[in-house]
């Protein structure tokens, strides 16, 4: 039974670029595929896609990958269930000095740490990433 489906996403993700696979598969929920989204519209993957039917749908997602190297350098749960972790749209992380984001949920939905804060939307933050 896993405690953190995000996390273990996540860290599905850091493991495939660590030995360069180009493919990988995570078990779908919304949360996750509003992530998976945002991982391909930012660049770090070339697509995302559902795959199957009812209960057996994942999300693969295809690996963005630049001269050899992984678009994906770091990822980092911030929030975990455990301890959430909740910023004002004042507050909201920099990662990186602007050359990454965050994936902050909102009352509007998820979206990046940039749009949450042009948005004026505070929110649980759930990742880091550059």
């Amino acid at each position: 039974m896993i405690t953190d489906p995000i996390s273990d996403m996540l860290t599905r993700l850091r493991n495939a670029s660590a030995v360069h696979k180009t493919e990988v598969a995570v078990p779908y929920s919304n949360v996750k595929w509003a992530i998976a989204k945002i991982l391909a519209a930012e660049g770090f993957v070339k697509k995302a896609d559902v795959v199957g039917e009812g209960i057996g749908r994942s999300i693969v997602l295809t690996l963005a990958y630049e001269d050899g190297e992984p678009r994906l350098r770091s990822l980092r749960r911030v929030s975990t269930p455990g301890s959430r972790v909740y910023r004002k749209a004042t507050e909201l992380p920099r990662v990186l000095s602007g050359f990454g984001f965050a994936i902050v949920s909102t009352s509007s939905g998820i979206m990046t740490n940039k749009e949450a804060r042009s948005r004026r939307l505070g929110g649980e933050v759930i990742c880091e990433i550059f």
